[in-house]
């Protein structure tokens, strides 16, 4: 964590100071705003904190509930999600709380006595080396408490406006005209003009039905009861997460939660009555028989609902039909449930909305900074609308693997079944560590022609990060996370085999250019803004942190910035030599060449390319990048 670039000043350096004009109480919703976010679930509260780190950007979030979440909801926290937190600084807070999935359990009707159930099989949750972080469970409540806690602390000061429902939404004809949206407040209806409107609504969207937008699939047939519980057992595996198939009882999910002692249930009730209700008593009593002959005593229900959740999608996720794209662009987003619902098995839900407001997000920025021009923003529908989709199929193979495993009176054919649940959540476990997204060529991504120089990382998934040390302090960090949710794009230049303080490095002959006006560095950062302030170079040297001197390299991964002019020490690292932890291996580092990855604002690849592929650098910024008036 760096600070203090502005100059020294005592307390929580997590508390950034106020901008002008912001204070802890940031006053009335005004008329006119520039992003209104409907919903404070965690895709709106994932966009809301980005958007706070720019108080010259005027963001509000409108919730109709009368204050924050307390209980109950989502709580699987996929490992993407983690590293996304990461980029906000709390993956720390966030898995020091949270309870670790480490091994995944399978258990079904006893082969020798239908009537019992026993474990039979058990899987490492998240494989070797698929990321630095776990996949882990937090009460969605407390997520979003971490996500409250930084946009209150940050330059914009940014808080919620409960008990503000939202009531319509309509889109001028004219494309310069605002938003206008009306809602009920504490003190009557009130109408706000917002520049970009983005529902986070939920299934029952009003910012979708605005729109015209429609949910298509279908729905579910069965009710699951879901609860929270204190319980005492004897069931072995409480504290594993855990399928559980019996021969005539029904089927649990149970997931381990935070604190040691919290237990939760998914209970499959069947088909009932959609008008029909149901009791934590039925349910409870449902989860005892599943569990038989396990003696499972509740103490405290500490959250109980009942859900019916079914597969849908929504046409688009924007305001602008296809046939108007060349002529319109977007002023209404929707995110999360509002685009698409599946069900609990897979874990997705939660994981999979933020990451369409993380996406999102930078793009707002980009825009409404005059960085890039507003035709940027239909990159976001044609990019999460296909994962959507993608996550749709892979819930409805799982969700069909634990139907026929449970459904079927044939013992063989249930074994079969269940056998068939244990490799679908192996085959599977890419998409629920949420590392399954990949982003086809477009206008922010890049193709595979120069993958040779760095096989680790692919165009269009996220950056795989990997421990790195430090050249100006020695400590070994992880590369991926020197990068912030703060808009900017990264750049990471692995030099190639030649001393990087010889005439003759490749290396140092890129810097050089993106030292010179000719480069994007340049062209694209507003005169008088700090050196890094769009782009964010790194160097990754091949030699040992102690060979070389981080004086030794190029000025420009050396510079000065801040109005007292500080000096970077933290944009050179070497590799973890004489360990199977040297990232030029780990990440198929062409060592000989060297390599350059360009990394969007959301932690994903744009490009690979090689150290002298100057024009192709260029080319690639200046197709959706405006040069500063």
């Amino acid at each position: 964590m760096q600070y203090f670039l502005d100059g020294y000043r005592s307390g929580d350096p997590r508390i950034q100071p106020a901008a002008e004009g912001r204070s802890t109480d940031q006053g009335p919703l005004p008329e006119e705003v520039d992003v209104l976010i409907v919903g404070t679930g965690p895709a709106g509260l994932l966009l809301a904190a980005q958007l706070s780190n720019f108080p010259d950007i005027v963001t509000r979030i409108v919730e109709r509930a009368e204050g924050p979440l307390e209980v109950g909801r989502a709580d699987g926290i996929a490992c993407r999600t983690v590293e996304m937190f990461e980029a906000f600084g709390l993956a720390g807070r966030m898995i020091t709380e949270a309870y670790w999935i480490n091994e995944t359990h399978f258990w079904g009707p006893d082969p020798e006595h239908k009537s019992r159930i026993s474990r039979l099989g058990r899987v490492q949750d998240v494989r070797d080396g698929l990321s630095e972080f776990p996949h882990v469970i937090v009460n969605q409540a407390r997520l979003l408490d971490f996500l409250l806690e930084y946009m209150y602390n940050s330059p914009s000061r940014l808080q919620v406006d409960y008990s503000h429902e939202t009531l319509k939404v309509e889109v001028p004809g004219a494309p310069h005209e605002r938003v206008s949206v009306t809602l009920n407040t504490p003190n009557g209806e009130k109408t706000v003009r917002a520049k970009y409107v983005v529902g986070c609504d939920g299934a029952h969207s009003v910012v979708r039905q605005s729109i015209g937008r429609v949910s298509q699939g279908h729905g579910e047939d069965k009710a699951w009861g879901v609860m929270d519980v204190l319980a005492v057992t004897d069931f072995p595996d409480i504290r594993f997460k855990c399928t559980i198939q019996s021969a005539e009882a029904g089927n649990i999910l149970l997931i381990p939660r935070e604190g040691g002692y919290m237990v939760r249930l998914y209970v499959d009730m069947g088909n009932i009555a959609p008008d029909a209700w149901l009791t934590k008593e039925q349910v409870l009593e449902k989860a005892q028989a599943v569990l038989a002959p396990y003696r499972f005593e509740v103490k405290e229900t500490a959250w109980f609902s009942v859900y019916r959740v079914g597969h849908r999608v929504t046409d688009k996720f924007d305001d602008v039909d296809h046939d108007q794209m060349n002529n319109r662009t977007p002023r209404v987003f929707i995110a999360g449930d509002a685009c698409h619902t599946h069900t609990a098995k897979a874990g997705q839900g939660m994981n999979v909305s933020m990451q369409d407001t993380f996406n999102l997000g930078w793009k707002l920025i980009s825009v409404l900074e005059g960085r890039s021009p507003a035709s940027l923003l239909h990159t976001y529908n044609a990019e999460r609308h296909v994962i959507a989709e993608n996550l749709i199929e892979m819930d409805t193979r799982w969700s069909r693997a634990i139907g026929a495993a449970q459904d079927s009176d044939d013992p063989q054919a249930a074994m079969k079944g269940l056998a068939e649940v244990q490799r679908q959540f192996v085959t599977n476990s890419e998409f629920t560590a949420g590392f399954a997204t990949h982003y086809t060529p477009g206008l922010l991504t890049g193709d595979d022609t120069h993958l040779n120089l760095a096989t680790g990382f692919p165009p269009g998934r996220r950056f795989h990060s990997a421990e790195v040390i430090r050249l100006g302090d020695a400590k070994r960090v992880h590369l991926g996370h020197v990068h912030r949710a703060d808009g900017r794009w990264r750049l990471y230049a692995f030099a190639d085999m030649v001393d990087p303080r010889s005439p003759g490095s490749r290396f140092s002959a890129l810097m050089a250019f993106l030292a010179s006006e000719e480069s994007p560095v340049r062209r694209f950062t507003p005169g008088g803004a700090d050196p890094d302030a769009i782009f964010d170079v790194h160097g990754i040297i091949q030699q040992s942190h102690l060979e070389i001197d981080w004086t030794e390299i190029h000025d420009f991964l050396r510079p000065h910035k801040g109005p007292l002019g500080l000096q970077d020490y933290q944009k050179v690292h070497a590799p973890v030599l004489g360990t199977d932890q040297d990232i030029f291996d780990l990440r198929g580092i062409d060592r000989g060449a060297g390599a350059l990855v360009v990394v969007r604002p959301d932690q994903y690849v744009s490009l690979v390319l090689p150290l002298d592929g100057f024009e192709e650098l260029n080319q690639f910024f200046s197709s959706f990048m405006l040069e500063p008036t």
